[in-house]
C-alpha cells in the first residue's frame, strides 16, 4: 500500500472487494448511471453495462481530452466493466437482457423517461419478470409530478433546483457550479439505495424499485438555504464565497494569492483576531458574538480585507496555522495534483494497460482503496463472453 498509515494490526493489505459475487446490469449512458456502476464495480461488483450497437454511450464522444477515438470521460466512468451491445428495439435483444436479468442483483437505468416501458423494460415488467431484481431508475425531474417526462442534463437542475441562485457575488451572473455535482450525487443516491435494498432483501427475499434523480439531489444540495426560506419567507442573498451563517468564513485576498479562512466559531473567531493582529475586534459590540458578525458582515470583511492584504499568503498560513485557524490556500488543479495530501492518501488510481491515472473511489477499507480492475470496454467488447450462442464480439478502438 503507497502513502497513507497501514492497516490496523491484523488486517492484511488487499485491493478491498466487499460486493464480490454481485452480479450489475447497466443500462445507462452519460454521467449518473455510469458512475453508479463504476462504484458498484470498484467495490468487487460484476458489472455488465449495455450499449446500442450503433456509436454506444454517448459519453464515447465526450472529449477534449481524447484516448485514441474515445473521450477520457468514458474511460473514467466506465472502467472495471465487461460491456456488451444490444439493440432494446429488437424483441430477441431485449429476450438476452431478460436472460441476463435471471441472475441479477441490480439493474441500473438512466434511459430518456418512458423510453424502458415502451421498451418492455420497465420496473413493473422485469420485477414481474425477476423478483429477486433491484430495479433502479435515474430520472431528471423524478418519477411523478408534471415534468416526469422532461429530460435533463447536470446544467439544467442546476438552473431549476436554485443551486445557480445561491452561488456567486450578489452581483454576479448565475454562476454554475465546477463540477457535474447532480449526476454525481444522483449516482451516489443510487448506489445507496441499491445496498440498503440488498440488505432488506436479505430479510425478504424479494427485490424492489429504488427511484432518485437529479431533481432530487439538486434540492437536497440546497436544502440549508430553503429552509430557510421556508422558515423565514425570506430569500436568501448570495455571499460569494462566504457562508450566509457565519464570519469570518470565504475567500481573501492577499498580497500575492487568495486564501480560505474559515472561523466556525466563537473559539476560532478570537483567535483569527489574534492571529490577525487585531484583538481589539472581538471586544467591539458590532462583532462580539456570531449573531453580531453576519448582522455586520459588511463592515467586518471590509476592516479584515486591508490587513490580510498587507502580506503574502504564506505569512497568513502560517500565521493562522500556529494560532488553530482553519485555513488553505486556493489551489487551481495544477496545484491540487501536486499536493503532497494528494499522494499521501493515494487517490488517484492507474486504470489497467492505458497508462491513464483517473481520481478512486473516495471511501477505504481496512485503509486500503478500492483499485480499477480493468479499462472500460471497448464497444460490444465482451458480446462473445456475456451473451453467449456465438455472437462475435464489436472490434472497435477505445
Amino acid at each position: 500500500m503507497r502513502g497513507g498509515s497501514a492497516a490496523p494490526a491484523g488486517i492484511q493489505a488487499m485491493a478491498p472487494q466487499p460486493l464480490a459475487g454481485l452480479k450489475v446490469l447497466e443500462v445507462g449512458q452519460a454521467v449518473a448511471a455510469p458512475l453508479a456502476g463504476v462504484i458498484l464495480a470498484e467495490l468487487g461488483a460484476e458489472v455488465i453495462k449495455v450499449e446500442k450497437p450503433e456509436g454506444g454511450d454517448d459519453a464515447r464522444l465526450w472529449g477534449p481530452p481524447w484516448v485514441g477515438e474515445t473521450g477520457l470521460t468514458f474511460h473514467a466512468y466506465n472502467r472495471g466493466k465487461r460491456g456488451v451491445t444490444l439493440d432494446l428495439k429488437s424483441a430477441a435483444d431485449v429476450a438476452r437482457l431478460q436472460a441476463l436479468a435471471r441472475d441479477a442483483d441490480i439493474l441500473i437505468q438512466n434511459l430518456r423517461p418512458g423510453v424502458v416501458e415502451q421498451l418492455g423494460i420497465g420496473p413493473e415488467a422485469m420485477l414481474a419478470a425477476h423478483p429477486r431484481l433491484i430495479y433502479c431508475s435515474i430520472w431528471a425531474f423524478g418519477y411523478t409530478g408534471p415534468l416526469r417526462l422532461a429530460p435533463g442534463f447536470d446544467p439544467l437542475l442546476q438552473a431549476y433546483g436554485a443551486m445557480l441562485s445561491v452561488t456567486g457575488g450578489p452581483d454576479d451572473p448565475p454562476t454554475f457550479a465546477g463540477a457535474a455535482i447532480n449526476d454525481k450525487a444522483t449516482a451516489m443516491w443510487c448506489v445507496i439505495g441499491a445496498l440498503a435494498a440488498l440488505r432488506q432483501r436479505d430479510a425478504t427475499g424479494r427485490g424492489c424499485l429504488i427511484d432518485t434523480s437529479l431533481f432530487e439531489s439538486a434540492v437536497a444540495w440546497v436544502e440549508t438555504p430553503l429552509n430557510g426560506y421556508l422558515a423565514s419567507g425570506t430569500v436568501p442573498a448570495r455571499h460569494g464565497t462566504g457562508s450566509a451563517n457565519l464570519v469570518p468564513y470565504q475567500v481573501f485576498e492577499t498580497a500575492d494569492r487568495p486564501i480560505c479562512v474559515a472561523a466556525g466559531n466563537q473559539r476560532l473567531w478570537v483567535k483569527f483576531a489574534q492571529a490577525a493582529g487585531h484583538p481589539e475586534w472581538t471586544g467591539d459590540a458590532r462583532f462580539r458574538t456570531g449573531r453580531d458578525r453576519t448582522a455586520n458582515r459588511a463592515v467586518l470583511v471590509d476592516a479584515i480585507r486591508p490587513v490580510l492584504l498587507a502580506r503574502p499568503r504564506d505569512h497568513w498560513m502560517a500565521a493562522f496555522g500556529a494560532a488553530g485557524v482553519p485555513c488553505a490556500p486556493v489551489n487551481d488543479l495544477a496545484e491540487l495534483a501536486a499536493t503532497p495530501q494528494l499522494a499521501a492518501m493515494d487517490l488517484l488510481r492507474e486504470v489497467p494497460g492505458t497508462g491513464l491515472r483517473v481520481v478512486g473511489l473516495p471511501v477505504s477499507f481496512d485503509r486500503e482503496r478500492p483499485r480499477p480492475r480493468s479499462a472500460a470496454p471497448t464497444l460490444g467488447q465482451d458480446n462473445a463472453v456475456v451473451l453467449g450462442e456465438g455472437i462475435p464480439a464489436v472490434t472497435k478502438p477505445r
